[in-house]
């Protein structure tokens, strides 16, 4: 009872400090709207993605060829008049062309940096798993700290900067597993999944005398998206929530089919998703449903099972669905 009372306390003493509710809510709504105009039917990822938009986190489209991925990310792209940029990823492809090199500038007799696809504030890294892991590693930098280094200087990169990354879960030929730690460095991973045959139906009227993505217009611009971004950090979150965040996280590296659990990262990267979701529903704190809500998108990809609990038809997503059966919900925060 005086937990729940100081909770109160604290969340109108917040309100006041901040003077008035959240601006900007309605924006995620707008977003989302705007994009299920071009991806039909599949609003659950499109809710993902702009949760992790918002929140400025990094995201790893994995699904079959055709269901969407470059068009889902082209369209968020558009309706926040963000700079895009988009890199295939093959065999050849150089670290230098993700980070830019030094070149020598004959006239000025100096070295001057020329930028790589880096410099934007969306890549969509297509395909992903096909280029070698030191060409892979090129982007940790970028994904964590915002900023490349190059022949010993550091160049910041524009803000906000989102990787998008895409990978085919079915072909295996000519490609490379991504490294724990980048993959870590991924907020969510999702999928856009096949559509019915009601939406696939839908799909073929949509498209059928131009593509969408070409009459799409932006629905916010980069300073608002900045500004959201601000509000969702905001949000309040109260300290039972937080260890009930911990309590989730820390049961993966506890579990006997588990042979890598999440890190402390995912414990912080639920903890801002569930701000966001927050943020989305139109409240400027945290209940319990909204960590559930992105619990498995968030922290299904940062464990690894042993041979054998694959062997037994266990999935990372079984194992969370029993992790939450098991960990009690907080009561008096809703």
């Amino acid at each position: 009872m005086i937990a729940l009372i100081l909770y109160i306390m604290l969340k109108s003493y917040y309100k006041s400090i901040k003077g008035c509710d959240l601006m900007s809510n309605n924006v995620v709504s707008e977003i989302v709207a705007n994009i299920e105009k071009v991806i039909i039917g599949k609003k659950k990822t499109v809710e993902h993605i702009v949760i992790a938009l918002i929140c400025n986190g990094h995201i790893l489209i994995e699904d079959v060829p055709g269901v969407g991925k470059t068009t889902l990310v082209s369209a968020l792209a558009k309706s926040i008049s963000a700079d895009y940029k988009r890199i295939q990823f093959t065999p050849d492809v150089m670290p230098s062309d993700i980070t830019g090199f030094s070149m020598y500038h004959p006239k000025k007799q100096e070295f001057e940096y020329q930028e790589g696809v880096l410099n934007t504030n969306i890549l969509l890294a297509d395909e992903i798993n096909r280029t070698p892991p030191k060409t892979q590693s090129s982007l940790l930098e970028a994904m964590e700290e915002k900023q490349v280094t190059v022949d010993g200087q550091t160049y910041p990169l524009p803000n906000p900067f989102l990787v998008f990354a895409t990978q085919n879960p079915i072909e295996y030929l000519g490609t490379y597993p991504l490294p724990e730690a980048q993959v870590d460095r991924f907020i969510m991973k999702i999928s856009i999944g096949y559509p019915n045959e009601a939406q696939e139906a839908l799909i073929l009227s949509t498209y059928d005398n131009t593509h969408p993505l070409k009459k799409l217009q932006s629905v916010t611009t980069i300073e608002q998206l900045l500004t959201v971004q601000e509000e969702v950090r905001s949000v309040f979150i109260n300290q039972e929530l937080k260890e009930y965040i911990v309590e989730l996280v820390s049961q993966t590296r506890k579990e006997k089919e588990v042979i890598l659990g999440a890190s402390p990262r995912g414990s912080l990267n639920l903890m801002i998703a569930a701000k966001a979701w927050a943020y989305y529903k139109g409240r400027d704190y945290v209940i319990p449903d909204d960590i559930l809500a992105l619990y498995v998108p968030v922290i299904a990809h940062r464990i690894s099972l042993r041979q054998e609990a694959t062997l037994k038809d266990q999935t990372p997503e079984k194992i969370l669905s029993k992790i939450i059966n098991q960990t009690k919900i907080p009561t008096g925060v809703n």
